[in-house]
């Protein structure tokens, strides 16, 4: 190893330690060698190095002696250092390594070339343009620290590179300068020294840019670097400090007690918009700062997209900007159809406004239940999938159209809220209930889960969830063990999505078996009493006294007593045209109504690697296509709106035709092609529970009953040999779904084929008839298994990240699609009672079409038959109404 060389200022002999300006070059400290200095800072001397691994130029910053001299603090940082070094973002600057040799202590650090934003404001302000751009980059980067607990604590033009690229944000949670307690003078104050972290009782940051809280000696959050962003942006936009004085004392006093001059009195070309943003960042109280840095970020983008022309005025004061936000452009830009935010406060009575909200970029809604309104309207979780297709929370400001996606939510499901709206609850793929802090972090495991069907959480800190034919079960909202309720009523029923009334005791929920309807149920005794007959429909309670619900794609108010558990009145329409298949609408006690707008789908030809090919028939709410086994027709459920129910329409692949296979009451669905493409069978409630009926081909309206259990029956598919029929079976009492076969020869009586306490369905027979597909949910989550026909034997797992429908149309491979609909293909070989599962290949993302609602292939397995969206529905599938009550007078 080659010694350190010390240069001119030599060794500290006190501390045995490199004094500053010590290394020169070719020193080797580690693997990287010295090859001139590069700078200074409040971190120390900065040199430029060669990393000899890695053939790379990085940056050496050697510390100052007193963090290396002070056990504690070079703890601290190096805790710090640990965390920072897991930020890996565009506008951050790397932290490759902490290092230590011979009594130098120092940080590797990615090299950068270009000049600081301190340098470049020098020279003069900055165009708007590199503001804004600058600025919404910085935001970013803050976001992305703040969401891993790390706080910048003295951000300043100084700390901030240009380059090409754009920013990039240096001394990342380590520079965290000493400074004066307030009340020490001035005097004294110009002969302190810097310290890189913080004590007990001492203040941290740059005077000019620090935030009120940090000068009264508390402690910086997120919401302190915001401030120091506020000052940076004013100082870009102007060329001047935002607090400035010529003395310690004047500064602290200025940002004590002042505020900054008008932006377009010094800088007159300054947009309004980023005029208030910035007063927006720089006001004395936190709480009416912005709350994150991403909500910033998505303001000066929001600027720089044009929303500076729109005429936004500079609020009056900074305390009433919490009221009300941009009204005036909400109204312009939600005439032109696009999605805004706005404050969540209940607005003045008589308005009454539709907006969509928007996602971000290349996102899709991704499931069910995926968007729900915090309980005081400022947030909403949501549940959309990225574009590569991989589900996971997000939770949006309302204030904004600012995203900030949930770390470790990944194929979270059924996202719910805290009643103080700190917290979001969501089921997650591995089989646990947990929570996550609106504000980002980590997720809290709360139990062990397994089928589940909603959930809420009470005032008075109870998590009530269903299992569906399980059971409804409560839990400690900080963590137990599930304790089923045990439910007063008779027979069978699979209550789900659970939500608390007002008294934090009782529970609606919807049945979705015999009896059907609306019910409330006691978390306490079990006791059930019914409140609605409606079907099919998700139920919430909302203030002033209703139940909102699904008529259809028509939401309902219907007056509501919570005391007494009873309608006091005619349900009222409220909003057509809502998504009946997701069941996503909630409101929040400020006024407002969250509803995800229903829309059509084309049944869509694409070649195996996802390409649109044709259509097939006119658009409509069609899901499910399933093709005739010699490819001729296809067999769709079609959902009639204003009839609110769901009927089999039948199509002409040739001709290109359609018309309605099934008519009368009730619900047809799940259609099951005979091996000879000449019967149907099918699943109808039109009897008030699910039995199979069996319908010719052109045969008019002649059916019969096919089948009829105690509990519900859903036809699955048929066997090639014509013989056996499959269905699922609820209401064995089992905990969920079976697979079931029906013999269509001899005496006919059903017999199970798959029957355990988890949810098994979709059963379906290979092309030999020998081997059952079916997807089940014994792992936490839906998977694909195999299993012998009749039985019994072995069991093996097809898909390994989750699977559901399976779909068997080939003698060497088995297709199935994830939940995030991505079209899989796994290769097997069946030899006797053995049956071997090979590679599986990814076909396509069925994500990149959009919301899909349902898929099948042909016999020669070269195309697709997908229901997706139609393209203009696409756009703002959330809908948020304020002062929804005010419609009712209509």
């Amino acid at each position: 190893m080659i010694p350190i060389v010390f240069g001119e200022r030599g060794y500290n002999l006190r501390t045995n330690r490199i004094a500053p300006m010590a290394l020169a070059p070719g020193t080797r400290l580690g693997p990287y060698e010295i090859l001139g200095p590069a700078g200074a800072g409040g971190m120390g001397e900065v040199y430029r190095a060669r990393d000899s691994r890695l053939d790379r130029d990085v940056a050496i910053k050697i510390l100052p002696e007193h963090l290396s001299a002070t056990p504690g603090l070079r703890e601290r940082f190096e805790r710090e250092a640990r965390a920072i070094s897991q930020l890996s973002h565009p506008n951050i600057c790397v932290l490759y390594d902490v290092g230590k040799q011979e009594g130098a202590d120092y940080l590797v650090l990615e090299y950068l070339e270009g000049e600081t934003l301190g340098a470049r404001l020098r020279k003069g302000p900055l165009p708007t343009e590199q503001v804004l751009k600058y600025g919404a980059q910085i935001a970013d980067a803050l976001d992305k620290a703040h969401r891993h607990g790390v706080v910048h604590r003295d951000l300043k033009p100084d700390n901030v590179m240009l380059l090409k690229s754009g920013v990039k944000l240096l001394d990342f949670g380590l520079a965290k300068p000493l400074a004066t307690p307030v009340g020490m003078s001035s005097s004294i104050a110009a002969t302190m020294t810097h310290s890189p972290l913080t004590t007990e009782g001492t203040l941290v940051g740059t005077f000019q840019y620090m935030a009120p809280e940090q000068l009264e000696g508390r402690e910086a959050d997120a919401r302190s670097d915001i401030f120091a962003l506020g000052c940076v942006l004013y100082e870009m936009s102007s060329g001047k400090r935002a607090f400035d004085g010529k003395s310690t004392a004047s500064v602290v006093a200025s940002i004590m007690n002042s505020e900054p001059a008008p932006l377009t009195t010094v800088a007159p070309m300054t947009p309004p918009a980023l005029e208030w943003a910035t007063r927006k960042c720089m006001a004395k109280d936190p709480e009416e700062r912005w709350q994150s840095a991403v909500d910033l970020a998505s303001e000066l983008r929001w600027i720089q997209e044009g929303g500076s022309r729109a005429g936004v005025p500079v609020p009056t004061s900074v305390r009433g900007r919490r009221k009300l936000l941009r009204w005036a452009v909400l109204a312009a830009v939600a005439i032109a159809g696009i999605g805004v935010g706005f404050l969540a406060r209940r607005p003045p009575a008589a308005a009454v406004m539709r907006v969509g909200l928007n996602l971000p970029r290349g996102t899709q809604i991704a499931a069910s239940h995926a968007a729900v309104l915090s309980p005081d309207g400022r947030r909403v979780a949501m549940m959309l999938a990225d574009p590569q297709g991989k589900p996971r929370l997000w939770v949006r400001t309302v204030a904004s159209d600012a995203v900030q996606p949930m770390d470790g939510t990944e194929g979270a499901i059924d996202p719910f809220w805290s009643p103080d709206s700190q917290f979001v609850a969501f089921f997650s793929e591995d089989g646990k209930l947990k929570k996550i802090s609106a504000a980002g972090g980590q997720p809290e495991t709360i139990c062990e889960v397994w089928t589940v069907f909603g959930g809420s959480w009470s005032p008075t800190g109870m998590i009530v969830y269903s299992a569906g034919p399980r059971g409804i079960f409560r839990v400690p909202a900080a963590g137990g063990t599930p304790v089923e309720i045990h439910l007063q009523t008779k027979g069978f029923s699979a209550y789900r999505k659970p939500t608390f009334l007002p008294d934090g005791h009782h529970i609606l929920v919807t049945a979705n078996f015999a009896p059907l309807g609306v019910f409330a149920i006691s978390a306490d005794t079990g006791e059930v009493q019914p409140v609605l007959q409606e079907e099919n429909s998700s139920v919430i309670y909302a203030e002033p006294g209703y139940l909102i619900y699904l008529h259809g794609d028509t939401l309902m108010a219907q007056p509501f007593d919570a005391k007494t558990r009873r309608t006091t009145g005619n349900p009222r329409r409220l909003t057509e045209a809502v998504s009946n298949s997701s069941e996503t609408f909630s409101t929040s006690a400020t006024g407002l109504l969250l509803y995800q707008k229903s829309f059509q789908t084309q049944l869509t030809w694409v070649d195996p690697a996802g390409n649109r090919v044709a259509t097939l028939g006119d658009s409509g709410y069609i899901s499910a296509p399933y093709l005739s086994p010699d490819d001729r027709y296809v067999l769709a459920t079609v959902r009639d709106a204003a009839q609110a129910r769901s009927k089999l329409w039948l199509y002409d692949v040739a001709r290109g035709t359609s018309s309605p296979f099934t008519l009368g009451e009730g619900e047809d669905q799940y259609p099951a092609w005979s091996p000879d493409s000449k019967q149907v069978a099918y699943t109808s409630s039109r009897k008030g529970k699910e039995q199979i009926y069996l319908k010719p081909m052109g045969g008019g309206s002649q059916e019969q009953l096919l089948l009829s259990m105690e509990g519900g029956a859903e036809s699955d598919r048929w066997s090639s040999d014509g013989r056996y029929l499959l269905f699922d079976y609820f209401g064995s009492q089992s905990g969920g779904g079976d697979v079931w076969a029906l013999p269509l020869f001899g005496e006919r009586k059903p017999f199970p084929v798959v029957q355990s306490s988890s949810n098994d369905v979709w059963g379906t027979l290979s092309l030999d008839g020998k081997w059952v597909a079916y997807e089940s949910d014994e792992s936490g989550r839906g998977e694909i298994y195999v299993v012998p026909f009749p039985g019994p034997g072995g069991k093996w797992q097809v898909s390994t990240g989750g699977g559901v429908v399976p779909i068997w149309r080939s003698d060497k491979e088995l297709f199935y699609t994830t939940p995030d609909s991505r079209v899989f293909a796994t290769e097997f070989e069946a030899k006797g009672t053995d049956f071997a599962v090979g590679k599986s290949r990814e076909l396509f993302s069925g994500r990149a079409l959009g919301n899909i609602t349902g898929l099948d292939v042909t016999r020669d397995n070269k195309r697709w038959l997908v229901a997706v969206p139609v393209e203009e529905s696409n756009s703002s599938p959330l809908i948020l109404i304020t002062n929804w009550t005010q419609t009712l007078r209509h």
